[in-house]
């Protein structure tokens, strides 16, 4: 949707393409041409295995440009989905026009995961997120909820496992977002990232958590960031 440059919006790892960035839409169409992908595994991707990683998911978006025919993307990810655009950066550094990372500062931060195993929730009594699960990536999963939610729990304590020397090796324009109170991406790990990678840098929004993009946080703000720094880096 939208008319100018590609910008490729890449969801979190319990979110779907058009929800994590409902918040983005209005703002960017009006100036980008915007695709919101779901993920294999995810939302309304339908494939035979219900494995999946953030590096398999990387290899995914590079060929779902392939198949639209963009030859360079500016590129937006959140949380899981930072992750994988730092995968893309580092083994197609030639599709990406800059990078984007909102809530993932490039290392694993896993804190909070075993939360998330079925077990768990199924013992705490939390069937709200457990339905939401099961309605949110229905056609991915085909009803193995659990299987679904112990592949991202494996995911986020391995990945993004990516060394010094590959971040170091990003070329593309990249831009580090997170909010002031986002334990998933503290101010010490952005400023680690942004000093190894070369032509980076980080913001840190006041106020916020690990959602500054989304309503009732401050998406105004963020979304005003971005398009600066993609206005910045336009492909010609």
């Amino acid at each position: 949707m939208g008319v100018g440059d590609p910008v490729l919006f890449l969801h979190s790892g319990f979110s779907r393409g058009i929800l994590a960035f409902a918040s983005q839409i209005l703002d960017f169409q009006s100036k980008y041409t915007c695709y919101f992908p779901d993920f294999r595994g995810h939302g309304r991707t339908r494939s035979h295995s219900l494995e999946w990683s953030t590096p398999q998911h990387a290899e995914d978006m590079i060929t779902f440009m392939d198949q639209l025919q963009i030859s360079k993307a500016h590129v937006i990810g959140y949380g899981m989905g930072g992750g994988v655009a730092l995968y893309c950066a580092v083994n197609h550094p030639q599709r990406m026009a800059s990078l984007t990372s909102i809530g993932q500062s490039g290392f694993v931060a896993s804190m909070g995961s075993e939360e998330f195993e079925p077990e768990w929730l199924l013992q705490n009594d939390r069937h709200d997120f457990i339905n939401l699960m099961k309605e949110r990536h229905l056609e991915a999963h085909r009803g193995d909820w659990q299987q679904f939610l112990r592949q991202k729990v494996k995911d986020w304590r391995v990945y993004p496992q990516l060394s010094n020397e590959q971040l170091s090796s990003i070329r593309c324009p990249a831009l580090f977002i997170a909010g002031q109170y986002d334990e998933f991406a503290p101010e010490e790990d952005l400023k680690r990232v942004s000093t190894l990678i070369p032509n980076s840098r980080y913001v840190v929004v006041p106020g916020c958590s690990h959602r500054p993009h989304m309503i009732r946080e401050n998406p105004v703000f963020v979304n005003d960031t971005i398009l600066q720094f993609i206005e910045n880096h336009t492909l010609r």
